[in-house]
């Protein structure tokens, strides 16, 4: 139950990363504003949308090293049986049943006549015949 709670918040975790990446600018950006492009100006000020991303961005990182290595030490106690003596019937499931081989001709018992008497045709749909 564990491994599955961290490995959804590794997994969310990552999308934010992805996210907070793809809204940074590149360092190449910067050199447009030098030149006159007029969007450097955000709601977060010039330089305020900059340090708040990459600290969401070191925030997230380190929280994905941190489960990232919770993953790995919750994979590695997990523990396998040695044999599939030690585990237990319910992981098995149910052994196959052994099918008897089956019996000899001279064995068997005679098999009913489904017509009824010996000389009805019983692809006559109930007719007997004349």
């Amino acid at each position: 139950m564990l491994h599955s709670i961290v490995l959804v918040a590794h997994v969310g975790v990552a999308l934010m990363i992805i996210g907070l990446v793809l809204l940074q600018r590149g360092k190449g950006a910067e050199a447009g504003t030098g030149f006159g492009a007029g969007a450097s100006g955000t709601v977060f000020g010039a330089r305020g949308s900059a340090n708040f991303l990459s600290r969401a961005t070191r925030v997230l990182t380190t929280l994905f090293f941190l489960t990232s290595l919770t993953l790995a030490y919750l994979s590695t106690q997990r523990t396998a049986p040695a044999s599939l003596l030690e585990t237990p019937a319910t992981e098995q499931g149910a052994a196959p049943q052994a099918v008897p081989p089956p019996a000899p001709a001279s064995e068997l018992p005679p098999l009913p006549n489904p017509a009824g008497a010996a000389g009805e045709n019983p692809d006559a749909a109930g007719k007997k015949p004349e």
